[in-house]
């Protein structure tokens, strides 16, 4: 993995995803999530309207490294559903990503072995309907300087092309600029020369 790069799914756009095995429906969806916090509070909407289904099982992995992850059966056998549904989004190389998958019982048990293909099929599934993209790891750098050299700030900002997070003319301004993590550095340091010129 490039070390400043992470591939996630396109944000506010939802993907779904349906395998359906012995009368058991798995209706999966897969959503953008920044926080732990943005994924519980999604699972906790689809308990709810999908209420009258058996399981809402799910799997996420968070942060630009991926570190923070939780895959939940909600009730299925240990590691049939969540382990899969988690497999789906590591095989894609994703991080920032949830999947939700509900599950209406047809009345037929699947055994292990099919409950983990089923998961994994509708996680699948909702993943190949799913735009990914590339993003950059961005860092934040935050500049306080006088008005006087307001325009060698711009020239600065202009070259770069940060994103500007926020900024306050007035006697003393302050830019608060969001750029790729690779150039950050460079940024601070051409930033910081203004001062001393």
């Amino acid at each position: 993995m490039d070390s400043d790069k992470y591939k996630t799914i396109k944000e506010k756009a939802i993907s779904e995803g349906y395998y359906s095995e012995k009368r058991s429906k798995f209706l999966a969806f897969a959503h953008h999530v920044d926080s732990v916090e943005d994924a519980l509070k999604i699972v906790k909407e689809y308990r709810k309207k999908y209420f009258d289904a058996r399981h809402c099982c799910y799997a996420y992995r968070i942060g630009y490294d991926g570190t923070e992850f939780r895959a939940n059966d909600d009730g299925e056998p240990s590691s049939t559903a969540g382990k899969p549904i988690l497999g789906q989004i590591d095989s894609y190389g994703l991080t920032n990503t949830l999947i939700c998958v509900i599950r209406y019982y047809g009345g037929i048990n699947l055994g292990t072995g099919g409950l983990i293909v089923a998961y994994r099929e509708a996680a699948a599934d909702a993943l190949a309907n799913s735009e990914i993209e590339e993003k950059f790891i961005e860092e934040e750098v935050k500049y306080t300087f006088t008005y006087p050299m307001m325009n060698d700030v711009m020239r600065i900002i202009k070259e770069m092309n940060p994103r500007i997070v926020n900024q306050v003319f007035d006697n003393t301004c302050e830019v608060v600029l969001s750029i790729r993590k690779g150039q950050a550095e460079e940024l601070r340091t051409r930033l910081k020369k203004l001062s001393f010129d």
